[in-house]
Formats: structure tokens, sequence, C-alpha cells
């Protein structure tokens, strides 16, 4: 495991990050979760990510328990703020007017409600989930830097914003003298959006990339055949997740994606390894966030951190892939209303 510094800061992050999205609280029972982070521990990985949304904040529950007893300092710690969450469970139309978004009141009291969950003081990164179009970005700077000078929050990074957005929030930061260290956008293979304006932009000002989705949810694993049924127990086999993987499950994809993994049966590595030492081997991308349901996927993940992808075999993944790759920047988007939530 490497710890490489996060953007211009002095901040080391474990090249792999273990991320709780859709995982804990949601598809694994908190035992089974606490497994998993133990494992991850084990392997080296020391920086977790997670989101006040996530599960509708049970998640950073998980989390925190999982990592309750551990030496704080040895760890870094991220979640995130933007999206609604609900009392007890509430149904998404019953969340306030104000429980959502970028506004100083919602960013303050979000991240004071993550402390409690996750059991700590602080947090190491705070980043903002989305881009709010309905607040004054300086607005959510001058909050984000009031939770900087508390020492409440130690970095601050965002997740899906544009370049243009990512420039203007990094000229906020300076003037505020807040370090505004990193991009979390989705990455792979397969959806390679940020490639154009991003990663430019965010190389210029010295913003890495932590990056989610680096198996494309599991598709890049190899474990979806076309014109069969996604496994029992995997993402696409369950009702709140499938709604969102119907793009790549599409047979012609999977098709192409079997022709990958036959290249890399080939060099004699697995598939899922390809994938993230490929995602990896961008030096913009400073790490990659895994999740796992059993603590042998966080192990089997953190073996590919010893593959070396030589130039010709991805070109010849690059030419089976083809026009299957995304790579048109105005993908990235945020939504306008809250309605688009839903």
């Amino acid at each position: 495991m490497e710890y490489p510094r996060l953007g211009h800061s002095g901040l080391r992050v474990s090249e792999l990050i273990y991320g709780n999205w859709l995982t804990h609280a949601s598809q694994v029972e908190a035992e089974q979760a606490e497994a998993c982070v133990r494992a991850a521990l084990d392997a080296g990985i020391t920086t977790f990510d997670t989101a006040d949304t996530y599960a509708n904040t049970e998640a950073e529950r998980v989390l925190g328990k999982a990592l309750a007893g551990e030496r704080r300092e040895g760890l870094v710690i991220a979640t995130k703020v933007f999206w609604p969450t609900r009392p007890d469970g509430a149904p998404q139309d019953q969340a306030g007017p104000n429980d959502h978004g970028l506004s100083r009141k919602h960013v303050t009291e979000s991240l004071h409600a993550s402390l409690r969950r996750l059991g700590t003081d602080y947090v190491d990164l705070y980043q903002c989930h989305r881009f709010d179009h309905d607040t004054p970005l300086e607005e959510t700077m001058e909050a984000l830097a009031d939770l900087v000078h508390a020492g409440k929050v130690h970095y601050v990074g965002v997740s899906e914003w544009t370049a243009d957005q990512i420039r203007r929030g990094h000229a906020l930061a300076r003037e505020l003298r807040i370090p505004f260290v990193s991009n979390q956008p989705q990455y792979n293979l397969l959806w390679r959006v940020i490639e154009p304006e991003v990663v430019p932009v965010c190389e210029e000002l010295g913003v890495q990339q932590i990056v989610w989705s680096p198996l494309a949810q599991g598709v890049l694993t190899g474990k979806y055949q076309p014109g069969a049924q996604a496994p029992e127990g995997s993402r696409a086999a369950s009702a709140e997740v499938s709604g969102s993987m119907q793009h790549l499950l599409k047979d012609s994809l999977l098709e192409k994606v079997q022709q990958v993994g036959a290249l890399a049966d080939e060099a004699g590595m697995k598939l899922s390894h390809l994938a993230l030492a490929w995602v990896l081997r961008n030096p913009n991308v400073c790490s990659a966030i895994v999740g796992a349901s059993r603590p042998e996927q966080v192990t089997d993940n953190v073996r590919a951190l010893q593959v070396t992808l030589e130039d010709d075999l991805v070109a010849r993944v690059d030419e089976v892939l083809g026009d299957a790759v995304k790579d048109d920047p105005t993908l990235t988007v945020s939504p306008h209303r809250l309605r688009d939530f839903a």
C-alpha cells in the first residue's frame, strides 16, 4: 500500500480508500460491515469515505462504530454534504426546505451531525457532494472556511463538479486560506468524462481525483454475463440499485467487457485488477474508492496494487471498448431543483 500526498497538500491518503456507499446499513449487516473495515485496516487502508446521505445517515454510524477504538491520528476520514437526509427514515418528500444543498445553515448543521454519528471531533476531508446552483458559491466556501478555522475540518474537496466550478471554488478557497485538495468523480474504463476538462484544470490547480466506481459498480469484474440474469446477491439483483445500473447492463456493453476480460486473462491478471490498475495509472488520480460486502473482496482489491499495465495492453483495451467509452464532459451535472433529487 502506498500513501501518496493528496494534491498540493501534506495529507497522505491510502492508494485504495474504503467506501461504504450502497453497503453499510443497506446491503450489509453491521457485523459484516465491521469485518470489512477490519480487513481494510489489516490491508493497510487508512482512508475511509462515507456521506451523510448513505443509507440516510446510518452508514456514517456504522463506520464510526467500526472505527471506534482505532488511533484517530492514524486514520483519514472523509464525508460529504449536499443531498437531503430525512429524520428517522421519513419519506424523501418530508425533508425540510433547508435539509439539502450548500447553504451555510445546511453545511454547518450537517457537519456537526456527521461528527456525532462518526464519533469524532473532526473530519479530515469534507466534500461538497454536488454543486449547488441555488446558493452563492461565496456563502458555501465561507461556511467551509469557518469549519476549517474552527478545527472541525482539515481539508475540503468536492464531488462531481465541472472544471469551471472547481476553478471558481479553488479561487475562493485561496482567498479564504483553506486547503481545497480534491475532487471525487466517477471514473473507470467505461466512464472517462473527467479527462477532457476536469483533469487538466485540476493538474493546473494542484487538485487531485479520488475516484468512485472504479469497477463500474461491479461490471468490470466480469460477473455480469450478456443475456444472463444478474447473480443473486449482486448490486444489479437489488431492486434499489438495479435501476441506476441499466445503462451498464446492456448486452452490447457486457460483450465488450467480456472481451477485455479475455485480454486480462491473456496478460495473467484478473479483469478487476486490470480495471483498478488502469484507474490508478492516471497521474491525476490519487486514490480509488472500493467498497465490499465481504472481507475477502477487500483483500482481493488490494492485490491490484501489484499490477503494472503495459502500454500495448492499454491500447488493446481501448480498441475493444471503442465507442462504449463515455468521455463527454457535459455528462458531469448537478441538479438544479430539489425535485431533481427524486
